[in-house]
């Protein structure tokens, strides 16, 4: 089939499946798995999926599953009711939760191939529940990794031939990426350059802000990345997170104005954003030890 508007042959496979109690017993049960080429400028999706499965006019949708959604060429954009909306890139996942909105599409600049996978079921209910996996937490970089890619069209070829037995086999499959997910996530296995690099610029903006107090929000969204990612990964590699290493970054600012300015201590403690002057100083105090006058005055000894 062609589309239309690009004149260009559609490439796509996908099946969606009827899952009864006996299927959702064994823990896990899929419901719908597929893959879609999207050439630059095409339409998206590329055909017209069951009714409950469209996205509304405004662009957004609501399942009653979860679904995980793997980007392996190209780049686009994803937004959910508990995710702000984040730049996807071939390598990135990202995981769709029952009863929340969400949103996403391909440039139409570049287009992208995206592989797909439904299921509910126990198992998924128990990992959101102790914690595996967040509502926040559902942006994922794992690599353009031809396993992952394998395993998805696997489950395709399986559930299309629907032998007896075969909601076993693919769940047990879906399950072996979900664990791959959680693998990738927690050992920043492709992660390390992309998000080091994010918290560079990250704390270069956080420097040269300081007397702005920009939203940190505001910051992770200036560079494409979610503020729920940000924030976590921040803190795994620098051990605090942003707001706590801002607050570090006004205390070593308001050091420098006590010892080498006369400005007032109420007027660093509104250049450096504290609600107030009994805020800034409780904050400093409690850091160092001594209250804005006593460092400022032992400065001045010093030199």
């Amino acid at each position: 089939m062609t589309d239309s508007t690009t004149g260009k042959e559609k490439v796509e496979k996908y099946t969606y499946l009827q899952t009864t109690p006996r299927d959702r017993s064994w823990g896990l049960a899929v419901t719908t798995a597929g893959y879609q080429h999207v050439h630059a400028g095409e339409s998206y999706p590329l055909s017209i999926h069951p009714a409950e499965y469209r996205f509304q006019e405004n662009g957004r949708r609501i399942l009653n599953e979860y679904q995980l959604y793997y980007i392996t060429r190209g780049s686009g954009y994803f937004e959910s009711a508990s995710c702000s909306k984040t730049r996807i890139e071939a390598g990135m996942m990202f995981m769709l939760f029952p009863g929340e909105w969400h949103t996403f599409a391909p440039d139409p600049e570049t287009g992208w191939d995206d592989h797909w996978i439904g299921f509910n079921g126990n198992f998924m209910d128990d990992k959101i529940r102790t914690g595996f996996f967040t509502f926040k937490n559902c942006v994922f970089r794992v690599g353009v990794d031809d396993r992952i890619i394998n395993t998805y069209h696997e489950i395709l070829n399986i559930a299309q031939e629907e032998k007896k037995g075969f909601q076993q086999v693919i769940s047990s499959l879906a399950i072996s990426i979900i664990g791959r997910v959680h693998y990738e996530d927690i050992n920043h296995t492709c992660t390390d350059s992309y998000i080091n690099r994010i918290i560079k610029q990250a704390k270069a903006v956080m420097k040269e802000d300081m007397t702005s107090n920009r939203p940190l929000e505001d910051i992770a969204k200036s560079l494409d990345i979610s503020y729920s990612l940000f924030r976590r990964e921040f803190r795994k590699r620098c051990g605090i997170s942003p707001g706590q290493y801002r607050l570090e970054l006004k205390l070593e600012k308001a050091k420098e104005l006590l010892h080498s300015t006369n400005i007032s201590v109420a007027d660093i403690s509104s250049r450096l954003h504290f609600e107030c002057i009994g805020q800034f100083s409780t904050f400093f105090k409690k850091r160092t030890g001594h209250s804005p006058l006593e460092f400022r005055k032992q400065g001045i000894k010093k030199d």
